[in-house]
């Protein structure tokens, strides 16, 4: 059996022996298949920036400059996209500050319409930021020397991206002269855990923070393992039964006939692969990683988030795999399934199963050092093969890669996770977590209210951060009253912030003909 694909496929390196057990890959949230469109430097009327860069200390948490040896600045110069501050910005005016994923900012800016559209209705600056060794924010000049080696990886973690955020937010107070300009934060999936992450470790420089999609409970042994495939197995199954027993029935029938004798050509025909498949499990990691995407972009509407797709594309998959007319194999209805997510526009005439060249990637090195996030699959209630998480596994992997040891325990011991409810109530306040129950990662988020001013928003229909994408006129009225529930959250916490300083009737009341563009 191949390598089960947890989520995105972050490949193995080539180096890595042949196992003759299945391999687990990293969970990563956006990755290998997905064949995203290059970012554009989208400055419309709603989505007006100018490209800066801020020059970012490498190690924040040192005081010693180039500690590694490794020569060059102990600086980096980390992009962030600023607002245009003449349109609806006031002085003194709200900060909504979105914290970078794990990707260009540029990409994520123009798919995270909620913030641009929702900046008028206060006044706000919009500010996105990159996270370090992602698009254009490289330390050591260029991705190639920053991904060079574990030692010019090191200081690619979580603590140092918030460290990153909280400096860049305070200089920017201090050269604007907005010192008492309140910030708010936005952030979804890794950028929404980012988002609750720092609220808690500095709520002394943003006042709230909107985190959606944010699995900060898929570490650590906290939810059951098997929940994200669990989540996507659902999906199909509340679509069609039918097309959930098709799925689960053909990984052992693809795998057969793999094995015939031409069988991986006719796989590769079948399949339309560019070129003839050497073994079945490349090919069945690419199926099950399109069965994930859409378990997290199945949006009631179209969209080109991951890829160009159907409004409720899994509907759209499962009529294509129920259609047994023509005497059609099982092999060509996965194909034809499969083919919803891959080329729903039919630009592609094959598919390359390795368009991500193998090489380090900055996920994979995070997937390796802190970001342990157990998923696993099981057979009584999923549709993909049975695999088992295994530490032992990711240690070794990580050891042969990179020569580091994993720190399963590390992201609970240094944002909690534990007794979550407990810890947040006594010691947190102004979040919003946020999910949709279609997102297989809504499993690992926070889901039920912890207190007054920490509220879970839950959509059962809702996919991977629903509520942060552009609006569109086939938005659902769930949708339109969703967000605007978040909207008034946020006005709470500027407000009681406002008053509390005394410039309440001088910023949230000055909002001139604003009232954004989140309702119809």
């Amino acid at each position: 059996m191949s390598s089960l694909h947890l989520l995105s496929l972050l490949f193995l390196l080539s180096s890595f022996p042949v196992l003759t057990t299945p391999s687990p890959t990293y969970p990563q949230f956006l990755g290998r298949f997905s064949h995203r469109k290059k970012p554009t430097q989208t400055n419309s009327n709603a989505y007006s920036y100018e490209t800066r860069y801020y020059t970012q200390q490498l190690d924040h948490f040192s005081f010693i400059g180039d500690t590694l040896g490794l020569g060059g600045d102990s600086h980096f110069q980390q992009r962030y996209l600023l607002g245009s501050t003449d349109k609806w910005a006031r002085p003194g005016g709200p900060i909504f500050f979105y914290c970078g994923n794990e990707g260009d900012i540029v990409w994520f800016s123009e798919n995270t319409g909620f913030v641009w559209e929702i900046a008028p209705r206060f006044n706000a600056l919009v500010v996105f930021a990159e996270h370090r060794y992602y698009g254009e924010s490289m330390p050591y000049g260029s991705k190639e020397a920053a991904y060079s080696s574990a030692k010019s990886l090191a200081h690619l973690t979580s603590a140092q991206a918030l460290a990153d955020y909280a400096t860049l937010i305070v200089d920017l107070k201090r050269n604007m002269s907005s010192q008492d300009s309140p910030v708010v934060l936005f952030g979804g999936s890794y950028a929404g855990m980012l988002a609750a992450w720092m609220r808690l470790k500095y709520p002394h420089i943003v006042i709230g923070a909107l985190a959606s999609s944010a699995p900060i409970l898929q570490f650590d042994d906290i939810v059951p393992a098997d929940t994200f495939y669990n989540i996507v197995s659902n999906d199909f199954k509340r679509e069609s039964e039918s097309c959930f027993n098709s799925i689960k029935k053909s990984w052992d029938v693809l795998e057969a006939e793999g094995k015939d004798q031409n069988g991986l050509l006719k796989l590769t025909k079948t399949f339309r692969i560019c070129h003839t498949l050497n073994n079945t499990g490349d090919l069945l990691d690419w199926i099950d990683s399109a069965y994930s995407y859409l378990g997290m972009v199945d949006y009631p509407y179209p969209s080109d988030f991951l890829m160009p797709l159907p409004a409720n594309p899994i509907k759209e998959v499962c009529r294509h795999m129920d259609d047994d007319s023509d005497g059609k194999t099982l092999a060509e209805r996965i194909y034809a399934g499969v083919n919803v997510y891959y080329n729903y526009t039919g630009n592609y005439t094959c598919f390359d199963l390795d368009d991500d060249p193998h090489g380090m990637n900055g996920w994979q090195w995070q997937a390796c050092t802190e970001m342990i996030m157990p998923l696993a699959s099981n057979p009584e209630s999923s549709m993909f093969p049975p695999y088992d998480f295994s530490f032992a596994d990711r240690e070794y992997e990580c050891h042969m890669t990179y020569n580091v040891s994993i720190r399963p325990h590390w992201i609970t011991t240094e944002f909690g996770g534990h007794n979550i409810s407990t810890v947040l109530k006594k010691f947190g306040s102004n979040i919003i977590f946020s999910n949709g129950l279609l997102d297989p990662w809504s499993g690992g988020g926070v889901l039920q209210n912890i207190s007054e001013s920490i509220i879970a928003l839950v959509a059962p229909l809702g996919a991977h951060h629903i509520d942060l994408r552009p609006s569109t006129d086939e938005d659902p009225d769930w949708l339109v009253n969703f967000r605007e529930a978040e909207i008034n959250i946020i006005e709470s916490w500027l407000s009681d912030y406002y008053h509390a300083i005394g410039t309440f009737s001088s910023v949230l009341s000055d909002r001139s003909d604003h009232t954004g563009t989140s309702s119809r």
